[in-house]
């Protein structure tokens, strides 16, 4: 855990958030600033700096939570699809160095431009 990380600072129950999923070592809420209603994230419990730095061995939960998180979504927002977005490094986007994936729920003709 890093003092001054947000995520570890929900983790640890200093900023209290609402979690769409949970499981030993990934949770999810919905993002503070979404790009479209339902943008969620998904954040590992202990502290990763990126992607590259989680054990392989946390795959299998990592993919528990994306999914349980993506099929809540895709229920909750009546959204027709979703991407899964994993910003690594400042080059990248990453804002907030604690690994974390972005999943945003998608409808049709919703007007967002994503690589293909």
């Amino acid at each position: 855990m890093e003092d001054s990380c947000v995520f570890c600072k929900i983790v640890n129950g200093e900023i209290p958030k609402k979690k769409i999923y949970e499981n030993d070592n990934f949770f999810s809420i919905l993002d503070v600033k979404p790009i479209v209603e339902g943008h969620s994230l998904v954040i590992s419990k202990k502290h990763f700096k990126t992607f590259l730095d989680l054990p392989n061995s946390l795959g299998t939960e990592l993919i528990d939570c994306i999914k349980k998180t993506s099929f809540k979504l895709i229920k909750d927002y009546n959204a027709s699809g979703f991407n899964i977005v994993n910003n690594n490094f400042e080059t990248a986007g990453q804002i907030v160095k604690h690994v974390h994936l972005h999943i945003i729920p998608r409808k049709k003709d919703d007007g967002l431009k994503m690589i293909s």
